[in-house]
């Protein structure tokens, strides 16, 4: 796995290549059955209380922190989805109803965007795939406030996930 700095202000961008086809990655990301196995960081979980994955689709999700109960709501609109290569959508900070809230009265960064574009794109390459995801952030913040790790986190769960499948 690779991070680095994207050649965009503001943004965070990683890279990392997985030895499977794009549409296996693909449907990692594309279903509620398998997000809930590998989208949260390590020691965490995470659940969906809407997930539709159509363009316009929206989700509310909440990722928590079993040994402290924390939780960080999440909602989102899917703006671009085409299977095997991209997915496009917003993350905004948000209550349990799914309203988009003040991510400083969440406890966030006084920094931290109201919403941000995350966009995952999906490279064959020999042997693989290579996974690149940018989110609309100043990478520096999201390396501040925890979100870089926690991708990173998350995408080593991913990696273990489609490595069990194959």
């Amino acid at each position: 796995m690779s991070a680095k700095n994207s050649p965009a202000s503001g943004e965070v961008l990683i890279t990392r290549d997985f030895s499977v086809a794009c549409d296996r990655l693909f449907e990692a990301w594309s279903s509620r059955e398998n997000l809930v196995r590998w989208f949260a960081p390590t020691g965490c979980e995470i659940a969906f209380r809407k997930f539709d994955f159509t363009v316009g689709g929206t989700y509310l999700s909440c990722i928590s922190v079993p040994a402290n109960g924390f939780e960080c709501w999440c909602v989102g609109t899917y703006l671009e989805i085409v299977p095997g290569r991209r997915i496009a959508y917003t993350m905004a900070v948000a209550d349990e109803a799914g309203n988009i809230a003040d991510p400083i009265a969440k406890g966030m960064d006084p920094a931290w965007p109201q919403q941000t574009i995350v966009t995952i794109t999906f490279e064959p390459i020999a042997g693989g795939t290579r996974l690149t995801l940018h989110q609309t952030v100043d990478e520096a913040l999201a390396k501040k406030t925890g979100a870089h790790p926690s991708w990173l986190s998350m995408l080593e769960n991913l990696s273990d996930l489609v490595a069990a499948r194959s």
